[in-house]
């Protein structure tokens, strides 16, 4: 499973996406921040997958995808939209269901991209929002599929380890107290109030390490000294976790080969 935010698909393939993709026994990969309409994705990865494709109303901005291989592994069906009419067409939230293993086990895969907010804007009441929905979505998830995984571009450092310079971010968008209190909602057990018991899938290999960062800012010497931010997310439900392992992020070795400010995050989930 690999997701990334692409920045722009056309750019990203322009800058080097495909020849990242090629080599990669990728099953299924999902997008965000297409920014692009159903022609034009069709004409990057039609030939050699299955895609369903969340295009966004408002031209140039958003757009989530999920793609899978057509040669193994077709989608029984698909569903655009998070279930909220307000985010109908926002082009930031999309599912395929999958039979998978020899025991036909249902898998959920979500391709998902938040609102990045912005303190005291509408942006941030939408934010806020649709991690509000997301916490209900999440729980029928868990409940419909043997298997479930929300992965994307979250826009949500979840605690000190996900920032580089946590210090300067406590008021800004993206590491606001009242954002990460979703997140302790999303992974907290029985003992959090709420807690829904997902498993963050990247923390929970790596362990209590800084980062691995997905996302570093274009300005100044941000990717060259990692002052990065961990916003890219595999969420899995427990029995999902349970066959996960080697989670990477797959840095590009120089500032000039990036094909996007973010960086793929791929995991190997083996299931039977």
């Amino acid at each position: 499973m690999a997701s990334v935010n692409v920045n722009g698909i056309r750019a990203s393939y322009r800058k080097g996406m495909a020849e990242w993709l090629a080599p990669r026994q990728v099953d299924i990969l999902c997008l965000q921040e297409v920014r692009a309409p159903d022609e034009v994705v069709d004409g990057f990865l039609a030939d050699d997958w299955h895609i369903v494709h969340a295009e966004a109303e408002a031209k140039g901005r958003a757009g989530v995808l999920i793609a899978s291989r057509k040669d193994s592994l077709a989608p029984d069906a698909t569903r655009i939209g998070i279930g909220e009419e307000y985010f109908a067409t926002a082009g930031r939230w999309v599912e395929a269901d999958y039979t998978i293993g020899e025991n036909a086990k249902k898998l959920t895969v979500i391709s998902a991209y938040v609102h990045s907010g912005e303190v005291g804007t509408q942006r941030q009441e939408d934010k806020y929002r649709f991690l509000d929905t997301m916490l209900e979505r999440m729980a029928e998830l868990a409940e419909q599929s043997d298997y479930a995984l929300i992965v994307g571009d979250l826009n949500v450092g979840h605690t000190e380890l996900d920032i580089k310079n946590w210090k300067g971010n406590v008021k800004n968008a993206g590491f606001l107290p009242e954002e990460r209190a979703y997140f302790d909602k999303f992974f907290g057990g029985g003992d959090t109030p709420g807690g829904l018991g997902w498993k963050d899938v990247q923390r929970e290999l790596a362990g209590p390490v800084n980062g691995p960062y997905t996302w570093w800012s274009q300005r100044g010497q941000a990717f060259d000294n990692d002052t990065g931010w961990r916003i890219d997310y595999h969420m899995a439900t427990p029995e999902l976790f349970a066959r996960a392992g080697n989670a990477v992020v797959d840095r590009a070795p120089s500032y000039a080969e990036r094909w996007s400010d973010h960086a793929p995050l791929l995991v190997d989930y083996t299931i039977r």
